[in-house]
C-alpha cells in the first residue's frame, strides 16, 4: 500500500483496478494537455501513455500466454486479456471517439463478433454493395421496422464507392425500433476521416489491416463502441471464441496507427491527382474528392477526407485487364490502405465470389477497376498509369497528349477498344 493509501502489487490486482488505478470498465487512455484543450486527431495518433516498470518509450509486447499470481489479478491468460492488447485497445478507443474498444484476429472476424448477437428471427437490413445499396434513404427506410434488430452499412462503399448517409440511416433506425443496432464499416476511410459513432452509429469497426497498419504485415479487425453493455457482450464473444489479437499483432498494429495520418495525408493528395487525371482524359472515376460524384455533399457532410481508393471503367472487360496487367509499380492485389499502390479487378477477384447474374443486377461494371493509391513519388504513379493506358491501347494520341477511346451508347459513356 503507498503511502496515501493507494494499493499497489497483489493489492491493486486484487481491486480489478485499471491502467490508471480506476476501478471502472476499459476507457480511452487519457492524453488530454494541462490545458484541458484536447490534442488535434494526429497527435493523438501519436501520443500513447504506458506505466510501464522501465518507462519504455514503445509499449512492450507482453508475449506470454499465462500471467503468474493469485485469483483476481488483472491478467492471467493471454486469451481473456493481455497488456499490449490492453494497451492498443485504450489507444484505438480514444482515436475512435468510443467508450471501448476491442481488437480481433481480422476485419471479418470483427463482422463475426458484432452479428453473434443477433438471435434465430432477428431481422438485419444491409446494402448490396457490401465488404453495401444502402444509399437510397427511401429504400432503407421502407424496410425498416420495429422488428429491425441491426443495421449494416459501409461508407464509402467497396468498390462502386457509393456513399451512405450515416446519420439518416441511424436515426430512421432508431425511430422504427429504439433497440435497433447500427453498425458501420469504417475501413475505407479509418478514424482520421470519418468517425460513425459521432454521427449517431452505436457501432464502428473496421479491418485493421487496412489503414490502421498501413504496412500489410498483420491481419486485425477493430470493433468500437460506447454502450457499454454492448461492449461487454463483443467481449464475452471474444473471450469465449479466443479471436483476440495476439500480441505481437497488437504491438505492430499500435505501431502502425501512429503514422496514420502521415500516410492518408499523401495517399489522399496521391488519390485527388490521379483521379483528376484519368476524368480529365475521358474516363468515368468514382471517387467522393471529385465535384463529380453524385454524392459529393453528403460525403463531406459527414467525413473530413476523401480516402485514397478510386475506381474507374473502360467499357470492356478485356481492355480493363490490359491495364491491370501493364502496370509496373501498381502491385495487383485484392486489398488496400497499403502504402504501396495496388489495382484490381474486382468482378475477377476480389468480388469474383458474387456470380455474374448477381453483380449485373447489382449494376456492378464488369470492367470497373479499382486502384488503391499508395505514397509513392506521384510522377511515378502517373507515369506508370499513363504507360499502362497506351500499352493496353485504351487512349489515342492527340496534340496534347492522349484521351480515351469514346463510345456513346443510351446517354452512358464507354471506353473500347477493338477486341481481338
Amino acid at each position: 500500500m503507498a503511502s496515501d493509501g493507494t494499493p499497489t502489487g497483489i493489492g491493486k490486482a486484487m481491486k480489478y483496478l485499471d491502467l490508471d488505478g480506476h476501478d471502472l470498465p476499459p476507457s480511452p487512455a487519457p492524453s488530454s494537455p494541462s490545458t484541458g484543450r484536447k490534442y488535434a486527431l494526429a497527435t493523438e495518433l501519436v501520443y500513447t501513455e504506458s506505466n510501464d516498470q522501465h518507462n519504455a518509450s514503445s509499449m512492450p509486447i507482453y508475449q506470454s500466454a499465462t500471467f503468474k499470481g493469485g485469483p483476481g489479478q488483472e491478467y492471467d491468460y493471454t486469451r481473456s486479456g493481455n497488456p499490449t492488447r490492453k494497451h492498443l485497445e485504450r489507444h484505438l478507443a480514444k482515436i475512435m471517439n468510443a467508450n471501448r474498444a476491442l481488437v480481433v484476429s481480422s476485419g471479418m472476424g470483427a463482422c463475426d463478433v458484432i452479428t453473434r448477437i443477433l438471435k434465430p428471427g432477428d431481422e438485419v437490413v444491409t446494402g448490396d454493395d457490401l465488404y453495401g445499396d444502402t444509399t437510397n434513404m427511401e429504400k432503407v427506410t421502407a424496410v425498416l421496422s420495429e422488428k429491425t434488430t441491426m443495421v449494416l452499412l459501409e461508407t464509402p462503399t467497396n468498390p462502386l464507392i457509393k456513399v451512405v448517409d450515416i446519420a439518416g440511416i441511424a436515426s430512421a433506425a432508431h425511430a422504427a425500433n429504439p433497440a435497433a443496432l447500427v453498425a458501420t464499416d469504417n475501413t475505407m476511410l479509418s478514424p482520421y476521416l470519418q468517425n460513425p459513432l459521432d454521427l449517431g452509429a452505436d457501432i464502428t469497426y473496421e479491418s485493421g489491416t487496412k489503414y490502421l497498419s498501413g504496412h500489410h504485415d498483420v491481419m486485425a479487425g477493430v470493433i468500437g463502441i460506447n454502450n457499454l453493455a454492448l461492449g461487454e457482450k463483443f467481449f464475452f464473444m471474444i473471450n469465449s471464441t479466443g479471436c483476440g489479437l495476439a500480441p505481437f499483432d497488437s504491438w505492430l498494429l499500435l505501431r502502425g496507427i501512429k503514422t496514420l495520418a502521415v500516410r492518408m495525408e499523401k495517399q489522399q493528395t496521391n488519390t485527388m491527382a490521379i483521379a483528376q487525371f484519368l476524368e480529365s482524359h475521358g474516363f468515368k472515376v468514382r471517387y467522393p474528392g471529385l465535384k463529380s460524384h453524385p454524392q459529393y455533399a453528403l460525403h463531406w457532410s459527414q467525413a473530413r477526407g476523401a480516402g485514397a481508393v478510386l475506381s474507374f471503367e473502360t467499357g470492356s472487360v478485356a481492355l480493363s485487364e490490359r491495364i491491370v496487367e501493364a502496370t509496373r509499380l501498381f502491385g495487383i492485389s485484392v486489398s488496400f490502405g497499403c502504402v504501396n499502390s495496388l489495382i484490381s479487378m474486382p468482378c475477377r477477384m476480389s468480388h469474383a465470389s458474387i456470380d455474374p447474374a448477381t453483380r449485373k443486377e447489382r449494376s456492378l461494371p464488369e470492367d470497373i477497376i479499382r486502384l488503391c493509391v499508395g505514397i509513392e513519388d506521384l510522377t511515378d504513379l502517373i507515369d506508370d498509369l499513363s504507360q499502362a493506358l497506351v500499352r493496353a491501347g485504351a487512349v489515342k494520341l492527340t496534340e496534347n497528349g492522349f484521351e480515351a477511346l469514346e463510345l456513346h451508347d443510351a446517354g452512358r459513356t464507354y471506353q473500347v477498344v477493338d477486341e481481338p
